[in-house]
């Protein structure tokens, strides 16, 4: 089985919106809906579990029903961050999956997620145990211990840019959360950088530009910008 853990345990505050921002409406629409339609339509995708802002619960399962979410199966609570809100999603559906089943986690705010990347997770998790989709750094990279200057930098060449979905089977990830926790690792940014911290080789999929995660108002007009090629592009 492949499982969707779609994280929407947060807040949103850079968007300075009062809504979280996985559940403003864009052209009408709830960008989680975005989200959760990708894997919706997905044919390799086989249940949806999404790990909800608190409080949030309801509205989610009556977007998932007016949208037709069928997939949708499980909705837990976030945590205190996102390595706690996945760590909850995981312990939820023990009861469902199997060690070797393949989870996918997924930023609620990435709505633009294509079939190729998360194809591509799903055959790279398979073959490896786990995939993160990632992109090339095309830009020069400064480093700086003062965010005021520089005066060194670091190859692009050795930086990949991580996104998400990134892939797992169900056992490794779980037993990677627990020995983190006995480890005392328990803010990690990603599962990926989780892995890399407790020693553990971490593999590549596919991602893109596009996939890109909806951090502040601006990526919001960027994704409306896109929504409106993707319109016109159809017309055509």
């Amino acid at each position: 089985m492949n499982v969707a853990i779609i994280i929407a345990g947060g807040k949103g505050i850079r968007t300075h919106q009062d809504v979280p921002k996985q559940f403003l409406n864009v052209n009408n629409k709830p960008i989680i809906v975005y989200t959760m339609e990708a894997f919706q339509n997905h044919p390799d995708i086989d249940a949806i579990e999404v790990v909800c802002l608190e409080g949030w619960e309801e509205i989610l399962k009556a977007y998932a029903n007016q949208y037709k979410i069928s997939k949708l199966k499980w909705v837990t609570i976030g945590g205190l961050n996102g390595q706690d809100s996945i760590r909850n999603g995981l312990e939820y559906i023990k009861d469902e999956v199997k060690d070797d089943d393949i989870v996918l986690i997924h930023d609620a705010v990435r709505p633009m997620v294509s079939t190729d990347i998360i194809s591509d997770c799903i055959v790279k998790t398979r073959k490896y145990g786990n995939a993160t989709a990632v992109i090339p750094c095309n830009e020069a990279m400064l480093l700086t211990e003062n965010h005021t200057d520089s005066t060194s930098q670091v190859s692009r060449d050795t930086i990949l840019r991580t996104q998400t979905p990134q892939g797992f089977k169900y056992g490794l990830l779980v037993d990677a959360h627990k020995e983190a926790l006995e480890k005392g690792i328990v803010s990690s940014v990603a599962s990926c950088t989780m892995m890399v911290e407790l020693g553990k080789k971490v593999y590549f999929s596919i991602g893109s530009e596009k996939n890109f995660k909806l951090t502040t108002s601006d990526d919001i007009d960027i994704f409306k910008a896109l929504l409106r090629a993707e319109k016109d592009e159809w017309r055509r």
